[in-house]
């Protein structure tokens, strides 16, 4: 027995160099790492508190499989309360994490062929899960000089008859973007005339630090599937749950599709989420200060290397950081960085190679203190 038993596609797997940072950064000692979006924020204490309670009371079994009465409620509330949205409860079903909720909707809307369209620089696992699919991925490049908002014309051109669905990341991973209101309506407009969805990832929605988030849902409600979750706003990487919100019928179709998946999101996650959500006005806060400190912080250290240039950063937890005049590609680069000063970050080109090769992705997912390490290592660099 051998690789060649193995299904055709993962014979010669193609790179993935996420997955490998993802190694790297877990096995190797003495590291800086600000590569993988895990941060070193510990899930508030008044989280842990309740689900620790919760877990006594008996929330340790399975919650129905779209999950419990009480989580989908709380994600309802949510959505009023914030930002004036009415959902029903058969549009709400809770995900072990946002991808979760991604990956189930492109199986339930795809069929072989059909394309979706993804904005470049994009978080790599929608182009792996598209194909996974049976799905094609378009690619749609948005560039540093549009502070990477999506162009309208661009996602008009690449609209064909086998266009099924827009995936949309705003704030945006890896970019730090924040899409306007304008581009969303702009996207959404498109959406209705072609009569496509859009599935807006929207797990950064928090992370805003100059403006308010409008989700998408807002522009194009009929068209829109929105993911979001607890990892980035509450701190809550390991408790892996999130949520998807749909129209009833893809909502309906994902069930029966993870009912042989994962069947439910775990119980225990669920209920911190419940907590979470309820005091979200409270918690959110704390957690949003943290990167808009960071990312400030990183901005200002970026702006004193003359072979580094960022611009503004308006969300995530992200810093897409061009190196274009150091003469290096973005795995050149970051291989000279880790081995000069032990400095681990994502090369761009795991983000897309059409706009990405020329730029770096650092994570402010460590205190200023070791942020500050890291800068001072890399301005000694020479190139």
């Amino acid at each position: 027995m051998d690789r060649f038993k193995l299904a055709k596609k993962y014979q010669e797997p193609a790179e993935n160099i996420m997955m490998n940072i993802g190694t790297l950064a877990k096995s190797k000692e003495g590291l800086l790492d600000l590569s993988i979006g895990d941060p070193d924020l510990i899930t508030d204490e008044r989280i842990i508190n309740q689900a620790f309670e919760d877990a006594k009371a008996g929330h340790t079994r399975y919650t129905a499989s779209d999950g419990s009465a009480a989580f989908i409620q709380a994600v309802i509330d949510h959505y009023k309360n914030r930002y004036h949205l009415d959902f029903s409860a058969d549009q709400v079903r809770a995900t072990v994490g946002a991808m979760h909720g991604m990956y189930l909707t492109f199986l339930a809307i795809l069929d072989p062929g059909d394309e979706v369209i993804i904005h470049e620089p994009y978080f790599s696992p929608y182009k792996d899960q598209i194909e996974l699919a049976g799905g094609v991925p378009v690619i749609v490049p948005t560039y540093e000089k549009d502070g990477f908002q999506l162009e309208a014309a661009m996602l008009e051109r690449a609209i064909t008859s086998r266009t099924k669905a827009i995936v949309v990341n705003s704030p945006n991973n890896p970019t730090g973007a924040v899409f306007s209101q304008e581009t969303f309506q702009k996207i959404a407009d498109i959406a209705i005339e072609h009569e496509v969805f859009i599935l807006s990832d929207e797990i950064y929605e928090e992370l805003v630090f100059d403006d308010t988030f409008t989700p998408m849902a807002t522009f194009a409600p009929e068209n829109t599937i929105t993911f979001s979750g607890f990892s980035k706003s509450f701190a809550m990487t390991g408790w892996r749950i999130g949520y998807m919100i749909a129209p009833t019928y893809v909502s309906e179709t994902a069930k029966l599709i993870n009912e042989n998946i994962t069947y439910s999101a775990p119980a225990i996650s669920q209920q911190a989420g419940i907590y979470a959500l309820n005091h979200a006005n409270e918690l959110i806060p704390e957690v949003v200060n943290v990167f808009k400190e960071r990312l400030n912080y990183v901005k200002q250290r970026v702006d004193a290397i003359d072979f580094l240039h960022l611009g503004e950063v308006k969300g995530s937890m992200y810093a897409f950081i061009n190196i274009v005049d150091t003469q290096l590609d973005s795995v050149a680069f970051s291989k000279k960085l880790l081995e000069e000063t032990q400095v681990l970050v994502v090369p761009g080109k795991a983000f897309g190679v059409t706009t990405g090769n020329h730029h770096v992705r650092l994570a402010a997912t460590q205190k200023i203190s070791v942020l500050k390490e890291a800068f001072d290592r890399i301005e000694q660099m020479t190139f």
